[in-house]
């Protein structure tokens, strides 16, 4: 079983000091990683607030690529719409060049006005700009050529140059999967990323993925196994760990509320593709705080032992290729998450790789560079 590490880049209004300092501490924690045997890091995309400050996920991955030897990089997720075609690709080819094909790729769609206007974006047109850049920058990684029209304009036969290195097959994950982006991600041949984990005990969500795949490869057709990410607080005392990992990540969904707008009735109501959000506006203080109380309790979190035993129920949920849990989210402090991430390196890890998965995203890298 495959075991990574995601950051969020999450200052949330934490303990952190500059913002300078915080990207430091965060990308060293990445590069720790590395060097306690982690499968892969993974780093998200945003802009404009310290809800993430992480605004260029596959920059901030290269330098970790001349910074460590085994670990695998991943984005979770690059958001399309904000990109050129072309020059995502080969800020994509560059990094799997420069890191010896480590690269996982993981995309999503955005959804903050705030970031689309700031980088000049009309939201309105997030769709088309979604399937659209898909289309031709996944096509473009297999064959090495750039060529299409469409929402992003129009892109005259250009090879790509550097060429990639090798296939993508198996290590392409999408992790805003709703609506159209179901179906690109199918067609391209995605895995699912399983960001958000539903309370213990609670009913599985039906697995609306998996009739979308079959929808578009064929009834009996199965998607490649999800990757499983989650909020992870660790600690040898119980219920330490469980009111603290609930009360950072309800701070975490108070960021969240904010940074989306979903306290702002009326944000999505007449943006193309994005009403249904309009159902999720929370009205008031009392609404807010009584939602995030709630979305705290999500946390998965224990001792050692319990924290294994909730990723067993999980490995039974979603039969997982893997696990990336964030260990350092909702602005605590950085020595809390250091603590968290030796800790689950050196009594959770072990167990949870030596665990059968079906498939695996690291023989895929294997087939891959042969």
């Amino acid at each position: 079983m495959h075991v990574g590490l995601a950051s969020g880049f999450a200052f949330q209004g934490g303990p952190h000091g500059s913002d300078d300092q915080f990207i430091r501490n965060e990308v060293e924690n990445l590069i720790l990683a590395d060097e306690l045997g982690y499968d892969s890091v993974w780093i998200t995309e945003h802009h404009f607030s310290d809800y993430s400050m992480s605004n260029d996920p596959l920059q901030l991955l290269t330098y970790i690529a001349g910074r460590t030897r085994h670990v695998k990089l991943g984005t979770q997720c690059i958001i399309v719409p904000w990109h050129n075609p072309a020059r995502l690709a080969e800020k994509i080819v560059n990094l799997d060049i420069l890191s010896g094909g480590r690269a996982i790729l993981g995309f999503g769609g955005g959804l903050a006005p705030h970031e689309f206007a700031g980088l000049g974006v009309d939201q309105n047109d997030s769709r088309a700009l979604y399937n659209d850049t898909l289309d031709v920058v996944i096509r473009a990684l297999e064959t090495g050529v750039l060529e299409g029209e469409g929402a992003y304009g129009s892109i005259p036969r250009s090879e790509l140059r550097p060429r990639p290195i090798k296939s993508f097959a198996g290590r392409k994950f999408c992790g805003s999967l709703s609506g159209s982006s179901m179906y690109a991600a199918a067609r391209h041949g995605f895995g699912n990323m399983v960001l958000m984990l539903p309370q213990r005990g609670a009913e599985t969500p039906p697995d609306q993925y998996r009739e979308v795949w079959q929808e578009v490869h064929g009834a009996g057709s199965e998607p490649p196994p999800p990757m499983v990410s989650g909020n992870f607080y660790i600690h040898e005392d119980g219920a330490y760990a469980e009111e603290q990992g609930r009360k950072y990540l309800a701070a975490t969904m108070r960021a969240a509320v904010k940074n989306y707008s979903l306290d702002r009735p009326g944000a999505f109501a007449k943006v193309t593709g994005y009403e249904h959000y309009e159902k999720m506006m929370l009205h008031s203080e009392a609404e807010i705080d009584a939602y995030c109380e709630k979305f705290g309790q999500n946390a998965v979190t224990g001792t050692p032992q319990q924290i294994l035993d909730r990723m067993w129920e999980l490995k039974e949920i979603y039969n997982p290729q893997g696990f990336f849990p964030h260990l350092h989210f909702g602005g605590m402090p950085n020595d809390d998450a250091v603590r968290a991430i030796h800790l689950f390196a050196e009594k959770v890890m072990p167990e949870v790789k030596s665990w059968e998965a079906e498939q695996s995203i690291d023989e895929r890298f294997m087939e891959a560079a042969e």
